[in-house]
């Protein structure tokens, strides 16, 4: 923090094992109420420092060099975020850490270019005035990021907060602490000003991410992870009617329509169900498919996931990660078996795959598909965040609909048909925050992203990012 690299005044670390063979990879040092006060004081001193004094210019023109940066440094941004996620190579050096580097400069660009509002205001005396507005930093934002995809979308929050001229404390995940670690040293070495990035690691209750959450210095926290933590946030953050930004659980739905492209389907439901090892917000747990279709549609998905390999994410073949700790595994594991106790029909998978060597202590699972459960069953109701979907069977547009929207949450769907009409009528109603037709994963960044209903609080992404991270100020000048 501020610039340096420090250890935890309390002496506390917490280990970090490496999920592919649960092999010790580290110790972190764990911050507290003092690394917090700390990075706070460091941070509140950036904003009255060189920091604020900088033009909108020349914060994009530094952001530009951390992006640049990262892209010098890209294999340690790999294997760090190898280390910590047990995730492909290939994954990572084309989509995750490319896009943590880009997302500094769509950034920058996005926040030279944006308007406000002017309007000239009719006064009695004739004269009139002119109101506009402009835009100020929010302050200290408290970044709490995840740990499935860290450097992505730790720099989905950190890159247009320092865009927009705040100073930003991150609390990593626990279990991905290497990342954000490395960005500190990228933020040295191209100058940005001591204070401005700060990496606190820890862990939730009574560690740096309670101490972070109430701390009355913190203007803003924004959060993606999980429902309860999100709502726990809140919580912390009401006493100082702090604004939250929230990313949290989603529990999203495919709908399959007979005359969809039935390969591009499958092509889709195999990532959004097994990319990252099911560890995906956007991902698919729940598969409606009209009724013509679904056996050949089962069948068809069955083969695909039995065809995923797991492995050393070094290999090339290597198309399967693990999940991130032993701890989720027992969790996703839970969920196997609650789907076998609830009568599900075991379609491949439930269990563990048998592998060689040191890996087989790693943490993994077997790719898992079921159908023939309940509406009501809890593997069709709440998140597990695996790689494992249930699929069921529809008859009409109506049906689907209502089935998708049956849950407490609202992230994203996606929706095969060929029929342009249907697909417009039924995107537009499903509760969600992002519907995508004939695709998966596919952003404009841009565009509004997060979640309705228990899903999110607030819309990251181009313009409504910097909506989080400003304050429009109001300027009347009387003429």
């Amino acid at each position: 923090m501020d610039g340096a690299f420090v250890g935890s005044a309390s002496g506390r670390r917490f280990e970090k094992r490496r999920p592919i063979d649960n092999a010790l990879l580290g110790h972190v040092h764990e911050g507290g109420r003092d690394e917090i006060d700390a990075a706070v004081a460091a941070a509140r001193a950036a904003m009255e420092g060189p920091w604020g004094r900088m033009t909108v210019e020349e914060r994009s023109a530094l952001l530009y060099k951390v992006a640049d940066e990262i892209t010098r440094r890209f294999g340690d941004f790999v294997a760090a975020e190898m280390a910590d996620t047990g995730q492909p190579k290939s994954m990572m050096e084309h989509a995750f850490i490319p896009r943590g580097a880009a997302n500094f400069k769509i950034f920058a660009d996005v926040v030279k270019n944006v308007a406000t509002e002017a309007f000239q205001t009719p006064t009695p005396d004739g004269a009139g005035a002119l109101n506009y507005a402009i835009r100020v930093p929010k302050g200290v934002i408290g970044v709490i990021c995840p740990w499935n995809a860290p450097l992505l979308l730790m720099t989905w929050k950190v890159a247009p907060a320092l865009a927009c001229g705040n100073a930003v404390i991150v609390k990593p995940s626990e279990e991905t602490p290497g990342t954000a670690t490395l960005l500190g040293e990228v933020m040295n070495a191209v100058g940005v000003p001591k204070g401005v990035y700060n990496v606190v690691h820890g862990l939730g209750p009574n560690s740096a991410g309670e101490f972070l959450t109430s701390h009355p210095g913190v203007d803003a926290v924004t959060f993606t992870g999980e429902t309860r933590t999100g709502a726990a946030i809140m919580k912390a953050g009401a006493d100082q009617i702090r604004d939250v930004s929230f990313e949290l659980g989603g529990k999203n739905a495919g709908l399959i329509f007979a005359d969809c492209d039935f390969d591009a389907a499958i092509d889709s439901a195999v990532r959004s169900v097994f990319l990252n090892c099911g560890q995906v917000c956007l991902g698919t747990e729940r598969l409606y498919v009209e009724r013509p279709i679904f056996d050949k549609f089962v069948a068809a998905l069955k083969v695909r996931a039995e065809a995923l390999k797991p492995g050393n994410p070094e290999h090339k073949d290597t198309t399967l990660g693990p999940l991130i700790s032993q701890e989720h595994r027992a969790k996703v594991l839970s969920y196997y078996e609650k789907a076998k106790a609830e009568g599900a029909t075991l379609v491949t998978g439930g269990g563990v795959p048998q592998l060689d060597g040191a890996l087989a202590a790693g943490s993994w699972v077997q790719p898992t598909i079921w159908t023939g459960l309940a509406e009501s069953a809890s593997v069709v109701r709440e998140e597990i965040f695996g790689p494992c979907c249930h699929i069921a069977p529809f008859d009409d547009e109506a049906e689907v609909i209502r089935l998708a929207n049956d849950t407490r949450y609202g992230l994203s769907t996606t929706i095969w048909t060929r029929d342009l009409a249907r697909a417009h009528r039924v995107a537009s109603k499903i509760e969600v925050g992002i519907a995508w037709v004939n695709s998966w994963f596919l952003r404009d960044l841009r565009t509004a992203f997060g979640g309705s209903k228990q899903s999110g609080i607030g819309r990251e992404g181009g313009v409504h990012s910097l909506e989080f991270y400003t304050e429009l100020r109001n300027v009347c000048i009387k003429l």
